[in-house]
């Protein structure tokens, strides 16, 4: 089983979908959680190396942005000429996933600098 795959699967262990389309769009995000993860590790390390933490919090970094992109109540904006959707705010259950994920990979993840709102 590759690394998407698995990433996939807890994914799917912890949302439920059951949707067809839903599970199509929930890979797509589980690739890209592995993609944008693996970018973000420090110097040295591989995904295997820290396997259990990688595969839960890319999964749960799929899962906050497929509740965006499934939440339309926000939808503030939305263009079909050339693509523009825009929201009022994140909810507050992607940002808590989005949060957990950071959480668990950052002993793993090269130092960054970010601005928190007060």
């Amino acid at each position: 089983m590759t690394l998407v795959q698995q990433v996939y699967a807890q994914a799917v262990l912890l949302s439920g979908v059951e949707n067809p389309e839903q599970e199509q769009m929930l890979e797509i995000l589980c690739r890209g959680a592995v993609t944008s993860l693996t970018s973000r590790l420090r110097d040295g390390l591989t995904p295997e190396d820290c396997k259990a933490d990688f595969v839960a919090a890319a999964g749960l970094q799929a899962l906050a942005a497929l509740s965006e992109v499934d939440d339309t109540a926000d939808l503030e904006q939305l263009r079909v000429g050339d693509m523009t959707m825009k929201r009022k705010s994140t909810s507050a259950a992607a940002r808590c996933l989005r949060n957990q994920s950071e959480l668990m990979m950052s002993p793993y993840l090269k130092e960054r600098f970010s601005f928190r709102g007060v």
